[in-house]
């Protein structure tokens, strides 16, 4: 595929592609379909640079050998010797991620001798959900969560009837290893709800797309489907006629898509349909969506996103965070073998610090997919610049029983996409990086984020000056903290205006039954989650972090707010007070994003002008975002405490 004028070639530019297609190549084996997309793929680089995709008993530079063994092996082998480059697979899929492999290697790939290697994804289910709707909702739009334009499969209540931008999308994902996607929204409101039924078709229109790039299609359905659709008086788990219906309606879904991947459930969960309506458990509501589908070999992937929002402020014993550990840790062996539950990494919604949920280690009888939010809810929205793959290398690499670490415990990850129809994408063309990251992260969740991060500027920006590089990483690297800075501090999260959750409002959800409290007064702030005096939430973790996270002592400073109430002058390990530390870090915030503003101008040289232009125009939005949120941040809280900043500078 060339480059487009329509949307932007991401990390996939047609100068990516040099190395391999200036050379003579050879795919061995097949038939395939896979082994054909990468036939495709390299008879277009070769066009573009004058290689050649030559017969087999012809001699070649690049050789890709399909084995046969086993077609759903996504792992591949990548050597060379005596001059020639090789990529093994047993499946299309890994031939396929062999290719985009030596992509990413350029000329690297052809240099020397590279030893035997096998590479293969530490997770199977690298999956990202769409919260797009078919039909634009009145509250949510056309993509709930989307800071990127609008829906990549759905416009105006139907399917895209062009779906060349989703084969686009699907070539991109394979290149950076994801290999599942859920085309709507997990609320699923009354058009999505069709999905299932009567508008498979569409559905199975965007599978015959991403398909031949090794990407499985899923679908978000309502629990409730039974009444919707099929006109029964009830949704209930364990009532034959539902349990039959849903059996039904899922082989009708693999009659149009015999390879479709499962469902992705959210029950019970901010007004969403579930079982409790029927006194049935979570296990019971997974293992009947489980038993329809494991005929055909697919899964259930049903959220633990599940807590009371209609809460009581004024009860300090209630506490959010302990809702899906409370929920779900008896059920721990009750779920079928084909039930994923899918947990977000914080116990709370995606914030910029939290830590990581007690949830993922402990339930070792359970499969567990990691679920993180590519689309920055709280981080800034793809207006401000947020690199996340440090965030996320921190929670994979959690040890949450102190020896192994949440990345080998999960079963899958998943991923909020942050993809629309944006010509960029993403909206901001930098946040570029989280859709990649993700995607190499769930390859690989012990790999190195800045080395993924120098794969995208490389691929991103093919050829380009060390100048360009070093800027980027000037930009990118300490974003995510940057961010944190200006914004809530210590753990604390949430001080977001309600509803969009965009920019700041200290007490914005105080005093709102959705359970996002910070306790502010003017002695102390912070929530008391400690077994000794609080809402015993610290307890949920195994040693050694309930031990570490139920004293103020002890606890990281990062997260004291989360665990802890304290004095405004309570010293932190970093030797500041709490109150100077807030004032700090929301000065220190702002001067940062100054800094990387001044760093992207000087780069406009280097880059193409309609995205340094696009990057240079969210920077100013950022800055005005984050001198908001510092002084009202710090206002705030002169205010609460009374205690002026030790360094005289100006709070209103």
């Amino acid at each position: 595929m060339t480059d487009s004028g329509d949307f932007d070639a991401a990390w996939l530019p047609d100068a990516a592609f040099h190395a391999v297609g200036s050379r003579r190549s050879l795919v061995r084996g097949g038939p395939d379909p896979l082994a054909d997309t990468v036939r495709a793929e390299l008879a277009g680089a070769c066009a573009r640079f004058g290689g050649e995709v030559v017969r087999d008993g012809d001699a070649a530079e690049f050789v890709l050998h399909l084995t046969g063994e086993d077609p759903s092996d996504e792992g591949y082998t990548l050597q060379r010797r005596d001059g020639v480059t090789t990529v093994t697979a047993s499946g299309g899929r890994g031939l396929l991620y062999g290719l985009f492999h030596v992509v990413r290697l350029g000329e690297d790939a052809f240099a020397g001798d590279l030893a035997p290697r096998t590479h293969r994804p530490a997770l199977a289910t690298r999956m990202l959900d769409h919260w797009d709707n078919v039909a634009v909702h009145p509250v949510t739009g056309q993509v709930e969560r989307g800071y990127a334009g609008g829906s990549l499969f759905w416009a105006d209540g139907e399917a895209r009837g062009d779906l060349g931008r989703v084969r686009a999308y699907g070539r991109l994902l394979a290149a950076c290893g994801i290999n599942a996607v859920a085309v709507n929204n997990v609320n699923v409101h009354a058009t999505e709800a069709r999905l299932l039924t009567d508008r498979i078709g569409d559905v199975a229109a965007i599978a015959d797309t991403l398909r031949p790039y090794g990407v499985r299609t899923h679908l978000s359905v309502s629990f409730a489907a039974p009444i919707l659709l099929g006109g029964l008086p009830t949704a209930d788990p364990l009532e034959p006629a539902v349990r039959d219906w849903w059996a039904a309606a899922t082989a009708r879904v693999y009659e149009a898509i015999p390879d479709f991947g499962g469902y992705v459930v959210k029950a019970d969960s901010e007004g969403q349909p579930g079982p409790f309506a029927y006194g049935r458990s979570h296990a019971d509501g997974a293992n009947m969506l489980a038993a329809a589908l494991e005929p055909h070999g697919g899964t259930v992937h049903w959220r633990a996103f599940v807590y009371d929002h209609r809460q009581d402020w004024r009860d300090r014993s209630t506490d959010r965070a302990r809702a899906a550990y409370d929920h779900f840790t008896p059920l721990d062996g009750e779920f079928a073998d084909n039930a994923v539950l899918q947990v977000k990494h914080g116990p709370m919604d995606f914030q910029v610090r939290e830590p990581v949920s007690p949830l993922i280690g402990a339930m070792p009888d359970t499969r567990v997919a990691v679920e993180l939010q590519v689309t920055q809810e709280y981080t800034g929205q793809q207006k401000h610049v947020c690199w996340l793959g440090p965030m996320w290398s921190e929670v994979l690499r959690f040890r949450p029983d102190g020896e192994v670490p949440a990345g080998r415990l999960a079963d899958g990850l998943v991923a909020v996409s942050n993809a629309g129809d944006d010509r960029f994408w993403t909206g901001h063309p930098l946040a570029q990086t989280n859709l990649y990251t993700f995607g190499r992260l769930a390859w690989d969740p012990a790999a190195d984020p800045r080395s993924v991060l120098d794969e995208w500027i490389a691929l991103t920006h093919p050829g380009s000056p060390d100048r360009l590089a070093e800027g980027l990483h000037t930009v990118l690297d300490g974003s995510w903290a940057t961010y944190e800075k200006y914004t809530a501090p210590l753990g604390v999260g949430f001080m977001v205006q309600p509803g969009h959750h965009y920019g700041p409002s200290v007490d914005g959800y105080e005093y709102s039954p959705w359970g996002t409290y910070h306790f502010a007064d003017r002695d102390g702030i912070g929530v008391d989650r400690s077994v000794a005096t609080g809402t015993g939430y610290a307890g949920q973790y195994a040693e050694p972090w309930a031990k570490l996270y139920e004293s103020p002592d002890t606890c990281p400073d990062e997260l004291l707010l989360f665990f802890h109430h304290v004095p405004y002058g309570h010293v932190l390990h970093s030797g500041r007070t709490v109150i100077q530390h807030i004032y700090d870090t929301h000065f220190e915030g702002v001067e940062e994003a100054e800094e990387a503003r001044r760093v992207w101008a000087g780069l406009a040289d280097l880059v193409e002008p309609e995205r340094h232009a696009r990057v240079a125009e969210r920077f100013e939005e950022q800055l005005r975002s984050a001198r908001e949120w510092r002084d009202q941040i710090n206002s705030y809280f002169l205010r609460k405490s009374g205690v002026p900043d030790a360094h005289g500078r100006t709070i209103h």
